[in-house]
């Protein structure tokens, strides 16, 4: 009896305080919420480093493109605090909880752990910020001295968690990069289709796929088959969904994300095989045949924002040669191949008009 009041006394506590300890709020709530954070430093901050140089390239050294550069290395230098705030958002944090997040975010991205030599990075401030943002939020406001109490608590864990934890996951996520990395170059033919499939997947799913690609520091081959997945989903979806979504859903999740479809993917999974598909068949094209790679900040990026194309030609060169290959298996090859198999699947009646109906 006794344990069970305790119970109730703690489950009533943790939803006073907006406290849950649960997959949906970390891998979906705070990584969603980590992945704006990205966006708003790191991968905007590659956008605009690489139109300086390219610029520079191409009219040489002037003040607008050092300019561009200059603030294209800023933005990525303060990744940590963006994902600190960001973070610190999707938990829920209340203001001095969030505003501290900041600074815990920043030593996750940059801390460095006791005999290991290795910066968290954004899994570290991650992890560095989930931590902080918990306890942060199970003291705040329960003292007089709410102003000292609330921000030391949050930093002093966060702090424990940049320094400690941080460091070995972004260790871990190295390495299982570097793993997959060398999986692909020894596999083309096999990793093209296994990452292009879960990359693509995750994408579609309420996870970041850009977060996961630059969590891992996906590089290389296995950059260029995620790519090259995300792109089969979103374009894939755009093409397929056209008959009911019109030019809107094509603009929407052509270069927006093929998120928007999740709700209908749970009413009728069919839909999801014609842009899955067409991704397993591309993946190997890109590996194998035309050796397609690309950065870690465009590799989970798809079409969005065409931000996985710009990261295709930071990586590979701004050429004729690459022109070409990008539109073949990032955008052409994707949206003919789930057009096909989308009429193969209404013939068969798995697939009927309104399953891809989108609210927009």
């Amino acid at each position: 009896m006794e344990e069970k009041a305790t119970q109730e006394k703690k489950e009533s506590f943790l939803k006073r305080k907006d406290i849950e300890i649960s997959a949906k709020r970390y891998l979906q709530d705070a990584l969603s919420a980590m992945a704006l954070g990205l966006f708003a430093s790191l991968l905007i901050g590659v956008i605009f480093d690489t139109i300086g140089e390219q610029s520079a390239n191409l009219f040489g050294d002037n003040p607008v493109s050092s300019f561009f550069v200059e603030v294209g290395a800023e933005a990525q230098a303060y990744m940590g605090a963006a994902i600190g705030i960001a973070v610190a958002w999707g938990l829920k944090a209340p203001p001095l909880v969030m505003f501290t997040s900041v600074v815990t975010g920043m030593m996750g991205a940059t801390m460095t752990g006791f005999g290991i030599e290795v910066a968290g990075g954004p899994a570290g401030a991650f992890i560095a910020v989930a931590l902080g943002v918990e306890f942060g939020k199970a003291v705040s406001k329960e003292t007089k001295v709410d102003i000292l109490v609330t921000p030391a608590v949050t930093l002093i864990t966060g702090a424990i968690g940049a320094k400690l934890i941080g460091p070995l996951i972004g260790w871990l996520m190295i390495k299982l990069g570097d793993l997959i990395i060398t999986a692909t170059e020894w596999q083309p033919f096999i990793f093209g289709i296994v990452i292009s499939v879960i990359v693509g997947l995750v994408l579609t799913a309420p996870i970041s796929s850009a977060a996961l690609c630059i969590m891992l520091d996906l590089s290389g081959l296995a950059a260029g088959a995620a790519t090259v997945g995300c792109c089969a989903q979103m374009v894939g979806f755009a093409v397929a969904s056209y008959r009911e979504n019109g030019v809107g859903g094509l603009v929407a999740q052509g270069i927006g994300t093929s998120m928007l479809q999740v709700s209908n993917i749970l009413k009728n999974p069919w839909i999801l095989v014609p842009a899955t598909l067409a991704g397993a068949i591309v993946g190997p094209i890109s590996t194998c045949v035309l050796k397609m790679t690309n950065i870690p900040v465009g590799a989970g990026m798809g079409t969005s924002g065409l931000v996985g194309q710009i990261g295709t030609f930071t990586d590979m060169g701004f050429t004729l040669d690459t022109l070409w290959k990008v539109l073949l298996v990032q955008i052409f090859l994707p949206a003919l191949l789930a057009f096909v198999i989308d009429r193969l699947l209404r013939k068969a009646g798995k697939i009927k008009d309104g399953d891809y109906k989108l609210d927009l």
